[in-house]
């Protein structure tokens, strides 16, 4: 056997490049992810450090599910909670001497981006900020996110605490991974123990500068003067879950530039992007010669539709068919004659098994040219025992 390369040439012009990030955006350094097909599909200084502001809350709140069995728990608010935050510092309106479970700390973290909630879930976690950010650190290497020093639980700014958009997608897609933090992170609205109701930053920047972040389904906004407006969010598009981080738009909180940008993009996915079919059921793979057989091939085609959420101008070469089996078949092949892999860029999308799936009947005319000089000695070893045992019955006679 040997492997044939296959390249399925749609009818459409093939192109050579990809999309570009749309003109206009605001932000320093964009990353955006298909979280459901494992792709990233648009970035621009992914890779590049920088302060991530609030964006660090997503880092202390599933350090804090993880490290807490009993979300349920009930946790005094100290004067040790408000330690060290700045006047200006986002909080969730706690205050000393409320009784609040672990759950609800976890909410007031994500949603109002409240300091006094992860310094909270810090100190009643581990016993402090500084043991609690070591753990983070902890996870954070665990993760992958080799590139993230966590110096607070907050984000505010501090020399050395720092990650990138890269970072900050593998730790998010991590705690999207917990249910509980797939939850609160998509919630917009809870109503604490104490009944003080927090709101997700998105509702804010919806009713006070009448933008419609509908379609964003969860997220984590931050800002600093030094990190600039950020944000993290997911949204839905034709079926697929994606994953929007931006960095180091202009720190104007009255502009909203993390929002509006996330917008933008959402836009330009919705225009540029869609799910492509690949192949379809039924579509031929190869032709397979059939040797004495009254047919003279036996076609190969895919038992599965392939679709992909691609944009628009993809190059079609990126999407390639392997098949590796038999060359040629006979009326005495049965089974399983190959198998077929599928590839877009080199990523490996299906695979499948193929079976000989009809009957390949002989062709008698066909085996006989094919094999004629073994039935001649076949035919003349038959007359020459023929011949012979003739002999041997004249020899018994004359005897």
């Amino acid at each position: 056997m040997k492997k044939i390369l296959l390249t399925i040439i749609l009818l459409f012009p093939i192109s050579a490049y990809a999309l570009s990030l749309p003109d206009g955006l605001y932000s320093d350094k964009v990353l955006v992810y298909d979280l459901t097909d494992d792709l990233v599909l648009l970035e621009k200084k992914s890779e590049e450090v920088a302060s991530i502001a609030s964006l660090t809350k997503i880092m202390t709140t599933i350090t804090a599910i993880e490290k807490n069995q009993d979300i349920n728990k009930r946790v005094e608010i100290t004067d040790a909670v408000f330690a060290g935050l700045p006047w200006d510092a986002s909080l969730a309106g706690l205050k000393v001497g409320d009784i609040l479970t672990i759950e609800d700390l976890l909410h007031a973290s994500i949603l109002p981006s409240g300091a006094d909630a992860t310094q909270a879930l810090a100190i009643s976690t581990s016993g402090s900020v500084t043991s609690f950010v070591s753990d983070m650190n902890s996870l954070a290497k665990d993760i992958g996110a080799t590139n993230s020093t966590f110096k607070n639980v907050t984000g505010l700014d501090e020399e050395g605490h720092q990650s990138t958009a890269r970072d900050i997608l593998k730790i998010l897609k991590y705690a999207l991974n917990n249910p509980l933090f797939r939850r609160i992170y998509s919630t917009k609205e809870y109503t604490l123990t104490n009944e003080k109701v927090v709101r997700s930053t998105v509702v804010g920047y919806s009713k006070n500068l009448n933008l419609n972040t509908d379609r964003i389904l969860g997220s984590k906004t931050g800002y600093t003067s030094k990190a600039g407006l950020c944000i993290s969010a997911l949204i839905n598009i034709n079926g697929h879950e994606v994953i929007i981080i931006t960095l180091g738009a202009s720190p104007i909180i009255k502009e909203a530039y993390n929002v509006k940008d996330a917008l933008t993009l959402i836009s330009f996915l919705d225009n540029n992007y869609k799910e492509t079919e690949l192949i379809k059921e039924r579509d031929l793979i190869k032709e397979i010669p059939v040797i004495l057989s009254k047919t003279d091939s036996y076609n190969i085609t895919s038992s599965i539709t392939i679709t992909k959420y691609l944009p628009t101008d993809y190059n079609k070469d990126n999407f390639k068919v392997v098949y590796d089996g038999l060359e040629e078949l006979s009326f005495n092949t049965k089974g399983k004659i190959g198998s077929i892999k599928y590839y877009y860029s080199d990523v490996l999308l299906n695979e499948e098994d193929v079976y000989l799936n009809e009957k390949i009947k002989p062709d008698v005319i066909k085996i006989l040219k094919e094999y004629w000089y073994i039935f001649s000695l076949f035919i003349f070893g038959l007359l020459l025992l023929f011949y012979l045992s003739l002999k041997l019955k004249k020899r018994v006679v004359k005897h």
